[in-house]
């Protein structure tokens, strides 16, 4: 398997477990009875570390489509290259450190860690051009 669909993989998992992450934390501080409602009314906004790894999981998902689609892309054109395992790499290992960083509500840090990964997605593209 490629350094690509490696990170790609791991990324998933790193996906899965913010949702699981942000649901916990969601029903902790709304209860289980909402997590099992039907939600039908408006819920008062998550705050705290709970409102920071929901951000953080919906954060990962707006970048998640662009960085598996260029992996994909990359893999099934034959594009694969050094630069293209260090942009996969840059995006999962960014994407990892995220999660804690802005769990603590570090600004500035956070910032620089989603651009790293955001360099890793532009890296991915490069090799595609």
């Amino acid at each position: 398997m490629t350094t690509e669909l490696q990170m790609l993989v791991w990324s998933v998992i790193l996906g899965l477990a913010q949702i699981a992450i942000a649901a916990v934390g969601s029903m902790a501080q709304r209860g289980p009875g909402w997590a099992a409602s039907a939600r039908d009314g408006s819920a008062a906004p998550l705050t705290g570390v709970p409102g920071r790894l929901d951000r953080a999981r919906a954060n990962f998902l707006e970048t998640f489509a662009f960085f598996a689609a260029l992996v994909l892309a990359v893999v099934a054109m034959g594009k694969q290259d050094a630069t293209s395992a260090l942009g996969a790499q840059l995006y999962f290992w960014a994407r990892l450190v995220y999660v804690p960083v802005y769990a603590a509500g570090i600004p500035y840090l956070r910032t620089l860690v989603w651009a790293v990964s955001i360099v890793g997605i532009v890296m991915l593209l490069a090799a595609l051009l």
